[in-house]
């Protein structure tokens, strides 16, 4: 389902825009407002991040995120419920994005059958190892959904293609090592890993960490299928509001 929306998209546009929210920061009503604006200013996809208290994949920005929303009263259950409704509303894919032990204490087989009655069209758990995947993997087959896997520049090859085989949607192409908000280099070491990526699988390929301006969404464009600038959002979110991000995404001009 995901990768047939996407393919259908890139039919129209060579590089699609996928953003990031975590959901309760800074309040639910806020993440609300925030999501449809980003749609309203052309986004194609979106990252519904749960908050978790230990994200480890994430950096000072979106740490902080996390930490402010669980404070704010943000549960697993409020979370869903949102999504839910957020995909009732708006005529894009939502995808979540959060850590396995958010996962396996809501159980496999029942996160992935509320995730396709809610409309959502896959998941990123970072922290998930495909050798410990299978049953995850499996529940997720079996609704339909996407299981996103990810590369890093570090990936050779051969365990891209193992990695790409037990996943579905799209990859996600971690743009360097570290955690997300960091600077990235993007350079033609980026554009040989992308490059290694492309061969390695047919699914489209989604690069995030560190893009942060349309000078970076050029770079990308031609290498991968999908664009994912989720920090830099956040950190304008801080400094001008919810009017701001949407300024902001109209500035990226895919």
């Amino acid at each position: 389902m995901l990768e047939q929306h996407i393919r259908q998209k890139l039919q129209k546009k060579p590089l699609l825009l996928m953003t990031h929210i975590v959901i309760g920061y800074p309040s639910l009503r806020e993440s609300w407002a925030l999501a449809h604006r980003m749609v309203d200013a052309g986004v194609d996809l979106m990252e519904l991040q749960i908050p978790f208290s230990e994200p480890m994949a994430d950096g000072p920005v979106i740490l902080k995120a996390n930490q402010d929303a669980l404070a704010a009263g943000a549960t697993v259950s409020k979370c869903l419920e949102f999504a839910r409704e957020l995909a009732q509303q708006v005529p894009i894919p939502l995808l979540y994005m959060s850590y396995y032990n958010i996962v396996f204490k809501h159980g496999e087989k029942r996160f992935a059958a509320e995730m396709k009655r809610a409309g959502i069209y896959g998941a990123i758990v970072p922290d998930l190892p495909i050798e410990e995947g299978a049953d995850y993997a499996s529940a997720m087959a079996a609704e339909g959904l996407a299981a996103v896997p990810l590369f890093a520049p570090n990936t050779p090859e051969p365990r891209m293609r193992l990695l790409a085989e037990g996943g579905s949607g799209m990859v996600y192409c971690v743009a360097r090592k570290g955690v997300t908000g960091a600077k990235t280099d993007f350079s033609a070491d980026l554009g040989d890993y992308l490059a290694r990526a492309r061969r390695a699988t047919a699914l489209p390929l989604a690069v995030g960490f560190g893009l942060k301006s349309k000078v970076d969404l050029d770079f990308v464009r031609g290498k991968v299928d999908v664009a994912i600038v989720g920090t830099e959002t956040l950190r304008v979110l801080d400094e001008s509001g919810v009017r701001g991000v949407g300024e902001f995404i109209q500035t990226l001009a895919l």
